[in-house]
C-alpha cells in the first residue's frame, strides 16, 4: 500500500546501521561520569563546573527529542541519520582534541544534538518495521541499545581512565562513529513521499524552555538545595512553559508533539510506569557510587565492576524478555520485574559499612535483571496501542520523559540523602556529646566527627533507597491494570485526509 511501511521483511541492514549508531551515541552519555576527576585535574576546573559536562549533555538531548516527532515525519531516515551521525562524529573528533573547558563543553553538546536524534529514530523504524505480534522481540533488541549501552559507560569508562588519559574516551569512539557515517552513506537509502509539513517557532521556544528548564532546575537541586532561587527558579518557568506548550500543541492542526497520544489508555500507563521506573533506575546509578567510593573506599574501576555483571545480565535478557512480551504480554513480566526491583531496593535500604562485595554485586544485579522485564515490555505494550500516525509522537515522548524523569528521580532522591544525613549526623552528634566523661582531645573529635560523618552518610543513603521502594511500589501496583492491545483506531483521522502524513516506505535498496 502507498504510504506505508513495508512489514514483510524488515529492512535488517538500516536497523543493524541504526543501531550501531544509536548504541554508541547512548554510551557516551554516561561514559563521561567516571572520568570527571581527571578532567577536573587536567583542565583545572571545579566540580561545580565538570559536571555540565554530563548535565549539559542532558539538557540538549532534554530540549531537542521533541522536535525530533517533526523531524521523523518532515524528513527522510538517511537525511535524519547522516546529519545526526555526522554531529556526533564531528563533536567526538572535537572533544577529543579539545584543551579548553568551553571547547570541551560546546563538543559535547554537538555529541549530543546528534544523539537526541538517533534514539527516537531507531526507535520509530522499529515500530514500523515489526507488526506488532513480533514487536516484542524486535523491541528487546532496541532495548540493548536503550538500556545497555548507557549501563556499562562507567564501567568502560573506569577501566580506561585508569590505564589512559581521559581523551581516550573520545579517541576510541572516532574511528567507529566516521565509519558508521561512511557505511551508511552507501547502505541507508530509504523512499519518502514529499511532506508539507511546517514547524511551529513559538514551540520550538517553549519546549526549550520547558524541558530545559525542568531539567536545569532539578538536576541542580542536588548540588545547590531547593531553596537556591536559581533551582526553584527554573522549575517554576520550565512548568509554566510546560502548560503553554500543551496548550499550544492542542490548538495547532498539525502539532509539534502531539499530547493526543494520551487519549489511549495503555499508552498513559505505560508512560507513568516508565517514569517511574526511570526515577528508581537511575537514582541507584548515582546512589551506588557516592555508598562505594566515598563510603567504602572502593575504586572508581571495581566500583565499575561491581555494577558490570547486572548490566550485562540486562543486556542480554532483554531480547529474551521481547520474546516472552511476545508470548505471554506485558502484565506478567511487569509484575515480576516491579516485585522483584521493590525487593532488592529494599534490600538496598539495610545496607552497613561491612556488606559484603559479592552480596553488593548479586542484589545490584537482581535488581537489574528485575528492570530487564519491565522497561521494554512496558514501553511496548503502550505503543502498540497507538496508530501508525502517532509513532513519532510516542517515541519523542518517551525519550523526553525518561530524561525528565531521570533528572527529577535523580534530583528528589540526592535531595533526600543531603538533609537526612545531616539530620543523622545531628542526632549522633547529640548522642555522642551526651556519652562523654571526659573532655575529648582535638584527634578524638576529628576522629568522632568522621565516624559520625560516614555513620550518617550511610543511613542518609539507606533512607534515599527505601523512598525509592516507595517508588517503585506505585509502579507495582500499576503494573496489575496492564493489558494487551492491538492498534486501536485513529479517533481524530479522517477518512480521506490524514492531518498527518504517514512516514516514508523503507526499503534495503539493494
Amino acid at each position: 500500500m502507498e504510504g506505508n511501511i513495508e512489514t514483510k521483511r524488515p529492512p535488517y541492514a538500516i536497523i543493524t546501521i541504526l543501531m550501531i549508531g544509536a548504541f554508541i551515541s547512548m554510551l557516551n552519555e554516561t561514559l563521561l561520569n567516571v572520568a570527571l576527576p581527571s578532567i577536573m585535574k587536567d583542565l583545572d576546573i571545579q566540580a561545580s563546573t565538570a559536571q555540565w559536562l554530563t548535565n549539559g549533555y542532558m539538557l540538549v538531548n532534554g530540549v531537542l527529542v521533541p522536535i525530533t516527532a517533526f523531524l521523523i515525519q518532515r524528513y527522510s531516515v538517511r537525511g535524519l541519520f547522516l546529519t545526526a551521525m555526522g554531529l556526533f562524529t564531528i563533536g567526538t573528533v572535537t572533544a577529543g582534541f579539545s584543551h579548553v573547558f568551553a571547547i570541551l563543553l560546546i563538543a559535547r553538546m554537538v555529541q549530543a544534538a546528534g544523539s537526541a536524534i538517533m534514539m527516537p529514530l531507531l526507535m520509530n523504524v522499529m515500530l514500523t518495521s515489526f507488526p506488532p505480534e513480533k514487536r516484542g522481540g524486535a523491541m528487546g533488541l532496541f532495548g540493548l541499545v536503550f538500556i545497555f549501552a548507557p549501563a556499562i559507560g562507567p564501567t568502560l569508562s573506569g577501566y580506561l581512565v585508569e590505564h589512559h588519559s581521559w581523551r581516550i574516551l573520545f579517541h576510541l569512539v572516532t574511528p567507529i562513529a566516521a565509519a558508521i557515517f561512511i557505511i551508511a552513506i552507501f547502505l541507508l537509502k530509504d523512499k519518502k513521499e514529499k511532506i508539507e509539513i511546517r514547524l511551529d517557532i513559538l514551540s520550538i521556544i517553549l519546549s526549550s524552555l520547558a524541558f530545559g528548564g525542568l531539567l536545569y532546575g532539578f538536576s541542580s537541586a542536588g548540588t545547590k538545595g531547593w531553596s537556591d532561587l536559581e533551582v526553584y527558579g527554573t522549575i517554576v518557568i520550565g512548568a509554566i512553559c510546560l502548560i503553554l506548550f500543551i496548550w499550544r500543541q492542542s490548538k495547532l492542526e498539525k502539532p509539534m508533539l502531539n499530547f493526543g497520544v494520551y487519549r489511549f489508555p495503555m499508552f498513559a500507563l505505560s508512560s507513568a510506569i516508565s517514569i517511574v521506573i526511570s526515577m528508581a533506575m537511575f537514582s541507584a546509578m548515582l546512589l551506588m557510587p557516592i555508598y562505594l567510593q566515598t563510603l567504602r573506599g572502593i575504586s572508581p574501576l571495581k566500583s565499575g565492576l561491581l555494577m558490570l555483571p547486572g548490566s550485562l545480565l540486562m543486556g542480554i535478557m532483554s531480547p529474551i524478555m521481547g520474546k516472552l512480551f511476545d508470548k505471554f504480554g506485558g502484565r506478567v513480566l511487569a509484575v515480576i520485574g516491579l516485585a522483584i526491583t521493590t525487593l532488592t531496593s529494599f534490600m538496598f535500604s539495610r545496607l552497613t559499612l561491612d556488606t559484603s562485595y559479592t552480596e553488593l554485586i548479586l542484589i545490584y544485579s537482581a535488581r537489574m535483571f528485575g528492570m530487564s522485564m519491565v522497561m521494554m515490555p512496558v514501553m511496548t505494550n503502550g505503543m502498540n496501542q497507538l496508530p501508525a500516525r502517532f509513532y513519532p509522537h510516542g517515541t519523542a515522548m518517551n525519550n523526553t520523559l525518561q530524561q525528565v524523569s531521570g533528572a527529577i528521580g535523580s534530583a528528589i532522591l540526592v535531595s533526600i540523602m543531603s538533609s537526612r544525613t545531616k539530620a543523622h549526623a545531628t542526632d549522633l552528634m547529640s548522642s555522642a556529646m551526651k556519652h562523654l566523661t571526659s573532655q575529648p582531645t582535638a584527634p578524638q573529635i576529628a576522629a568522632m566527627k568522621q565516624q559520625i560523618t560516614m555513620k550518617a552518610t550511610l543511613e542518609g543513603i539507606n533512607d534515599s533507597f527505601l523512598v525509592s521502594v516507595g517508588i517503585a511500589c506505585v509502579a507495582l501496583i500499576l503494573a496489575f491494570f496492564i493489558k494487551r492491545v492491538k492498534p486501536a483506531a485513529d479517533p481524530m483521522a479522517a477518512p480521506t485526509k490524514d492531518p498527518i502524513p504517514p512516514l516514508e516506505k523503507i526499503s534495503e535498496g539493494n
